[in-house]
């Protein structure tokens, strides 16, 4: 009788530490998957022979000097999906990676288990948090409660289209306003919730869109 068992699917592991990336193969492996590559940075990701086999790839945020959002959107761009794996909790770090386009975050404090889930959920097309960063993101969203509830209602409207990916032409277009109005909407939300223009503005849309999917 023929073997059905499916082909492991591939992983490409990309951490500045050898050893974390040892530890990680070690977990994937007992797990079923299978490790087609390592890389220590961003530069050497995006160079490797092994990239386009893989279907997923853990990225750790901090790689010296190298931005790993930035390898986050070049890895997305070429069809591959992108699992965060860090020390770093911050609801921000979590959001910003959402936003450029990373798939799963987990931390790395904890237990291995939540990996291999994430792993699992990312591959079969799902979004993934881990428990801990799922914390610092409900803590961030209480605390910012009243702020949100400051919003008007066309405010909100804005704000969910914003997360939709949408122009503010497209925005304008849909509400029946003019772009300068939705760019008024735009300035007062980013007034009100404290934040540094419209990039972060998008960015944080889009990152709550997203979390809110899970």
């Amino acid at each position: 009788m023929a073997d059905e068992t499916p082909p492991a699917r591939h992983v490409f592991l990309v951490d500045d530490h050898p050893l974390v990336r040892q530890g990680l193969a070690a977990v994937l492996s007992q797990a079923g998957f299978a490790v087609c590559g390592e890389a220590n940075n961003g530069t050497e990701t995006l160079q490797h022979a092994q990239l386009a086999s893989a279907d997923l790839a853990i990225v750790d945020l901090a790689l010296g000097e190298e931005n790993g959002a930035d390898l986050i959107a070049a890895l997305r761009a070429r069809g591959i999906r992108v699992l965060v794996y860090t020390m770093h909790e911050e609801p921000s770090r979590v959001t910003g990676a959402l936003a450029a386009g990373a798939a799963g975050y987990v931390t790395k404090r904890e237990v291995a288990q939540y990996l291999v889930e994430a792993v699992r959920e990312v591959l079969a097309g799902e979004l993934y948090v881990s428990p801990r960063a799922a914390a610092g993101l409900a803590k961030r969203a209480a605390n910012r409660a009243m702020d949100d509830a400051s919003l008007s209602e066309q405010q909100r409207h804005v704000y969910r289209l914003l997360g939709e990916g949408a122009s503010t032409g497209e925005i304008a277009e849909q509400l029946h306003v003019s772009p300068r109005t939705v760019e008024s909407y735009c300035a007062r939300m980013i007034e009100k919730l404290g934040l540094a223009g419209m990039k972060e503005l998008r960015r944080q849309a889009i990152a709550d869109r997203l979390g809110g999917a899970r």
